[in-house]
């Protein structure tokens, strides 16, 4: 407590700012409103710095690499980053950080730790600043609109990333391939191509994955649950994305354009594949030979050629494959299936490429 407690209300405004902040603390009272969202606070300073998540403004610049922030103590953790030093490690991938707290948030990733629940619908978070962006979305407090598309946001931050949408604007580049992305955290994802980091395991096999949302899609493997399905083939899906790409399979839709030759795709990650023949980048380079690959997959074909390894049998015939996909295409020898249907003619197919010949029959090509 200050020590002017207990003394009169007329004297109380004579005190110092610096008594009148640690009174107003003590008392609750939070005189200082923000004309944007009308949140409350205790200190004038705590407004102002509050503010300038609604005008962007960024006050303290690194004098290394001119990187502003909001707050000076943000600046000050920045400035480890130059400095270099990492005490604190994490003893499951030894990725090391500069800050207790930093590392104690990242070890929730490897727990699955989520301590900040949302008080109106439980979903959790890792760490309480996702939880306050998140509470946003119950609270309607949308003060920011896109001048383009008229999408509201609650922060300004959030509208400056999501203006890049429009713009075009990828800031962040991989030191590596020379790649840019329009989010810090997609750099950060892709990083992990080059490095080999995999920080996501699964309880169950231990299988690691590069980022969150490819751990939830594999478990989904260990769930045994697939509640979405295909009313076309009857397959069976985990989740409901998973299911309208293949989906598109049956209509033939391709949303995903190349902009350098339009070649079209059913998912983005197979666009970004494909976009890999146009800029010449071989991300993933064989151990033992250092041949380099475009796609993980023909890296882990090739690997088979040292290995000689054929990991996946068919149960009819007992003929073994060096790839998963290899033997799904077989057994359709077996099944019948033809999940290729040609639109014009409705003829089936057991493989896309052989879809994709008949088709020069009705085009003419």
């Amino acid at each position: 407590m200050c020590s002017c407690q207990g003394t009169a209300n007329e004297q109380l405004h004579v005190h110092s700012d610096e008594c009148r902040y640690s009174c107003n603390i003590h008392r609750g009272e939070r005189p200082y409103s923000c004309g944007e969202c009308n949140r409350a606070f205790s200190q004038q300073g705590s407004l102002k710095r509050h503010q300038r998540t609604h005008n962007g403004e960024r006050p303290y610049a690194c004098k290394v690499c001119s990187k502003a922030f909001f707050q000076k103590s943000h600046l000050i953790k920045h400035q480890q980053t130059h400095i270099g030093e990492r005490p604190y490690d994490c003893g499951v991938c030894n990725k090391s950080f500069s800050r207790r707290y930093v590392l104690t948030t990242h070890q929730r990733i490897h727990s699955g730790e989520r301590p900040f629940p949302c008080d109106l619908c439980n979903k959790a978070f890792r760490d309480k600043g996702s939880l306050i962006k998140h509470q946003h979305v119950h609270s309607g407090d949308l003060v920011s609109t896109c001048a383009v598309c008229s999408k509201t946001f609650s922060r300004k931050s959030t509208l400056i990333i999501h203006h890049r949408v429009h713009s075009g604007e990828r800031p962040y580049a991989c030191e590596v391939c020379s790649k840019t992305f329009s989010l810090k955290s997609s750099l950060i994802t892709h990083q992990r191509i080059h490095s080999g980091e995999r920080p996501f395991t699964c309880d169950m096999c231990n299988k690691a994955f590069s980022d969150r949302g490819s751990l939830i899609k594999h478990q989904g493997i260990h769930s045994g649950k697939r509640t979405c399905t295909c009313a076309v083939c009857s397959k069976t899906f985990s989740r409901k994305s998973s299911l309208i790409t293949h989906q598109r399979i049956h209509s033939g839709e391709c949303p995903y354009a190349c902009e350098v030759c339009s070649k079209r795709f059913i998912d983005k990650s197979n666009l970004m594949k494909h976009q890999h023949i146009h800029t010449g980048e071989r991300p993933y380079t064989c151990k033992v030979c250092s041949k380099a690959f475009g796609q993980k997959m023909h890296l882990n074909r090739h690997q088979n050629t040292h290995s000689g390894e054929r990991s996946y049998t068919c149960e009819v015939c007992r003929k073994a494959f060096s790839q998963k996909s290899y033997m799904i295409r077989h057994l359709r020898i077996h099944s019948g299936e033809r999940p290729y249907a040609c639109e014009v003619c409705s003829k089936a197919f057991s493989r896309k490429c052989h879809l994709i010949k008949h088709r020069h029959i009705h085009s003419g090509e």
